[in-house]
C-alpha cells in the first residue's frame, strides 16, 4: 500500500464574508484537479490537503460578527463540491478549515475541517486548542457533556487519518490520542504565521512536524497558508507544507515563503505497519508509562462551560489564562509529579 499525500498551499485575499468562500473553493478544487491528474503519469496522489482559513479566517474579533459574516453550517454546499469531487477522481480531501456555525450551540462557533471521500464527509474536526487570546472560536473541552468525538479517526482504504489544526500540534497529547487510536497519518491544517515557521532559529514549523512523526511512529502531512501580510494581516504566513516519514525525515517541502504551491510525496503503509510490528526500540507510544503523569490529573485551562455564559471573547480568553497561569505556577512540586 503505497500512494502520494499533496499539500495544496493557498494564498487568497482573506473573505470579508461567507458570500466569497465559493469562488475560493472553485480555486481550490482547480488545485485538486492539477495535484491529481497532473501527478498521474508519475504516481497516484489519494490524498489532498489544504491549510487553516483555506475557506475564511477570523478577521472579526467578536462571535456575533463572525457569525453573521462569515460562520457556515456543516455539512454545506462547499462539502456537496469536495465530495463530488473526490468520488469523480476516487480520492480523500482533507479541507481547509470553516468557520462552523451549530445550531445546537447558537453562542459557539468552530474552527473545523472535514475528511471527504468519494462517499461523503467522513470525519469532522473541531480545532480543540484554539490560538488564544485572538481566536474567539470554542474547543470541544468548552461544551458541558461534549457531543462531539474530539479525536475521530478514519479508517479508510489509504490508512487510518487523524486530524489536528495548527496550534493543536504545539499539544503532544493531541497527536498522542490519534496513535493511541492506531491512526497512521496524521494530518496538519494549518496557518503558522512568523517567526515560528521555516526559517531558524524560530523553525517551530519543520521542528513540530518532525517530532510528532517520529514520536508518534507516523507520517506527518502538513498543510500550511501560504498568504502574505497584505492578504491576512496582521501577520505573514510562510507556507513550507510538508510531508514527513515516521523517522522524521522530511520527504518533500515546498518552498518557503507566500504563494500557492503543490508539494506532494509518499505514503508507504506497508513500511509504517511493518515497523510498528517489527520495532522494539523507539517505539514511544507503547513505550508510554501513563500512570506517572500526574499533571493529568490536575485542572490547568477552564472549560468555558464553568467561566462563564454567552459567547467567547477576547476578554474571557485572556481571563481564563490568567487563572491558568496562576494555577500552574501554583503547583507544589509533589504535585508536579
Amino acid at each position: 500500500m503505497r500512494y502520494y499525500a499533496a499539500c495544496c498551499q493557498t494564498a487568497f485575499d482573506c473573505p470579508r464574508s461567507s458570500a466569497e468562500i465559493g469562488a475560493r473553493v472553485d480555486q481550490m478544487l482547480t488545485m485538486v484537479d492539477h495535484a491529481v491528474q497532473g501527478y498521474e503519469p508519475f504516481f497516484p496522489v489519494r490524498l489532498v490537503v489544504f491549510p487553516e482559513f483555506a475557506h475564511a479566517a477570523p478577521i472579526y474579533f467578536d462571535v456575533a460578527t463572525l457569525r453573521a459574516k462569515l460562520a457556515v453550517p456543516i455539512p454545506n454546499e462547499y462539502t456537496d463540491r469536495y465530495q463530488r469531487k473526490a468520488a469523480q477522481l476516487g480520492i480523500y480531501i482533507q479541507t481547509g478549515t470553516f468557520i462552523e456555525r451549530h445550531d445546537d450551540f447558537p453562542d459557539a462557533l468552530f474552527n473545523t475541517t472535514c475528511l471527504i471521500g468519494p462517499d461523503g464527509i467522513i470525519t469532522v474536526y473541531r480545532k480543540t486548542h484554539p490560538w488564544i487570546p485572538w481566536e474567539v472560536h470554542a474547543s470541544p473541552h468548552d461544551l458541558p457533556d461534549c457531543p462531539f468525538d474530539p479525536f475521530p479517526v478514519a479508517d479508510t482504504e489509504i490508512g487510518k487519518l487523524g486530524v489536528a489544526i495548527c496550534y493543536d500540534w504545539l499539544f503532544p497529547e493531541v497527536l498522542r490520542q490519534y496513535a493511541a487510536r492506531g491512526a497512521e497519518v496524521l494530518v496538519r491544517v494549518s496557518a503558522y504565521m512568523d517567526p515560528w515557521g521555516t526559517q531558524q532559529p524560530m523553525d517551530w514549523w519543520t521542528i513540530v512536524n518532525r517530532c510528532r512523526a517520529l514520536e508518534n511512529v507516523a507520517y506527518v502531512v502538513a498543510c500550511n497558508q501560504g498568504a502574505d501580510y497584505r492578504q491576512y494581516p496582521p501577520f505573514s504566513w510562510p507556507g513550507g507544507s510538508m510531508i514527513v516519514d515516521f523517522d522524521g525525515r522530511i520527504l518533500a517541502q515546498a518552498e518557503s515563503g507566500p504563494g500557492e504551491r503543490i508539494v506532494v510525496g509518499p505514503i508507504d503503509l506497508d513500511a509504517l505497519r511493518r515497523e510498528r510490528r517489527r520495532r522494539e526500540g523507539h517505539l514511544m507510544p507503547a513505550h508510554l508509562r501513563t500512570e506517572l503523569y500526574r499533571c493529568y490529573r490536575e485542572r490547568f485551562y477552564p472549560p468555558a462551560a464553568t467561566r462563564h455564559a454567552g459567547p467567547l471573547s477576547i476578554e474571557a480568553n485572556r481571563a481564563a489564562i490568567r487563572e491558568a497561569r496562576e494555577r500552574w505556577l501554583g503547583l507544589t512540586p509533589e504535585s508536579r509529579g
